[in-house]
């Protein structure tokens, strides 16, 4: 018997990657260049760093002189072979382009760092195309674009005890990030779905970044702040050159505390943060007279409330070392967030979940993980589902929240390559929302599976 169309399509986008398509690492958190050191010696193509090395020297050259330039590549293939709205297979794939000047040394100014990046995005997105789930199944998913994404400038002070950056920035790449849940491909596992589904256009987060200022301080050792101000909301021309500051204002706050920084213990990172956002938002289920949206008497204009905020806490811990190594073993981390729910769909996201490097023996970077994350729809969007089903009188589903269990491993194939085989279970797309093709009954629980590949040129 052969296989269902869907499932054919879905090995041919998988074997079409297997065979060499290039891709970029698997949590989309930008790693800014150190553009005061000078690239290692080339070790041949298998040992380098990058895959294209020293280009004849040109490399070495620039980071003499303060420049760093680096090119990202990532592909992917994911296939829903059951569930969602439609089953069948996609590829999509982002490139990062990054250039990183050390101040001091091609300028004079001690302690500066200027930063640019920009993104080309391509390809279509599962969850947009297939499944139509709250916790997006990959953290490259957005619409096909090339666009600027950060473009600032930081000053170090007090010695490297504070620093402040200016600029067009995004606050994924700092806060509320897991060094542990970095290894995962869905996207809930980088800026929290919370964030990203309440706050207007995502929050300024991938690939959607704005104009603001972060302020960093480093009081201990062990002790970090970060406060960060940004535009209200990053939406923009699409070529992230809008640079943007009339749309209110969102303020995020960090602190972090390291134990076992020194080598000697086990390492861990413990953070608690907290958001204000100044726009109006809706109200979840009533509208600006107080009767439900579902009413056949309302205007159909929301109550709009006045702010929005939400807290979070995060920990990443390793509990167990490989004797004679620096970062081989067992870590665990786990983040919480939650918001109020009378303007926000989401108002409670959690995830958690293990990662282990070095798992199998001979592969000593490899990293094995496995993690579940959970978005609740918030009580006043569920009391809108019940209202819906009472006053057309059907027996529309009514929203709870949505569940995704990833396994996934990521095999490091040299220095500037990876191969990451992925599994996802989606539970409730779209937190039991219904299926378009029939309201009667919800979406359906999808598998994914996927496999994404990084390459840094």
């Amino acid at each position: 018997m052969g296989r269902p169309p869907a499932v054919r399509r879905w090995l041919l986008a998988l074997s079409c990657v297997a065979g060499g398509l290039p891709a970029i690492p698997s949590a989309f958190a930008q790693t800014v260049p150190d553009a005061g050191s000078t690239p290692a010696a080339d070790d041949g193509l298998w040992g380098r760093d990058t895959l294209f090395g020293d280009l004849g020297g040109i490399r070495s050259r620039l980071g003499d002189a303060g420049v760093q330039l680096s090119l990202q590549e990532t592909s992917e293939v994911l296939g829903n072979v059951t569930g969602g709205v439609h089953r069948g297979a996609i590829y999509e794939g982002a490139t990062l382009a990054t250039l990183s000047v050390d101040t001091g040394k091609l300028l004079g100014i001690d302690g500066g760092t200027i930063n640019a990046s920009a993104f080309q995005i391509h390809g279509r997105g599962l969850s947009a195309t297939n499944l139509d789930n709250l916790n997006t199944v990959s953290g490259i998913e957005a619409p096909p674009s090339t666009r600027l994404f950060e473009l600032w400038y930081e000053q170090s002070l007090l010695g490297g005890k504070a620093a402040i950056r200016i600029g067009q920035q995004a606050a994924d790449q700092e806060f509320a990030v897991s060094q542990y849940g970095a290894l995962f491909v869905n996207s809930g596992f980088g800026w929290p779905t919370l964030a990203a589904i309440d706050l207007p256009s995502g929050g300024p987060a991938y690939p959607l970044a704005t104009p603001g200022i972060r302020v960093k301080a480093q009081p201990t050792d062990a002790l970090t702040l970060l406060v960060g101000l940004y535009n209200g909301d990053p939406d923009d021309n699409g070529s992230g050159t809008s640079f943007r500051v009339d749309k209110g204002a969102f303020l995020i706050g960090e602190a972090q505390y390291a134990v076992n920084g020194d080598g000697d213990g086990l390492p861990g990172t413990y953070k608690l943060g907290a958001w204000y956002n100044s726009n109006r938002f809706a109200d979840q289920r009533f509208d600006d007279n107080g009767l439900s949206l579902a009413d056949p008497a309302s205007d159909g204009v929301a109550l709009l409330h006045r702010d929005d905020w939400g807290l979070y806490a995060l920990a990443d811990q390793m509990i167990y070392r490989v004797p004679g190594t620096k970062d081989q073993g067992l870590g665990l981390f786990a983040r919480i967030m939650a918001a109020p729910g009378d303007r926000n769909e989401v108002d409670l996201f959690v995830n958690a979940g293990a990662s282990y490097k070095g798992l199998l023996a001979g592969r000593p970077d490899d990293t094995a993980g496995l993690g579940v994350v959970y978005a609740r729809i918030g009580a006043r969007a569920r009391d809108l589902d019940a209202d819906v089903a009472a006053f057309s009188g059907s027996g529309r589903p009514i929203r709870s929240g949505e569940t995704v269990l990833e396994a996934t491993y990521q095999a490091q194939i040299a220095p500037w390559w990876t191969l990451q085989p992925d599994f996802q279970y989606v539970f409730s797309p779209g937190g039991h929302i219904p299926d378009p093709e029939d309201p009667s009954r919800p979406i359906g629980d999808a598998a994914v599976l996927g496999l994404r590949t990084t390459v840094t040129f």
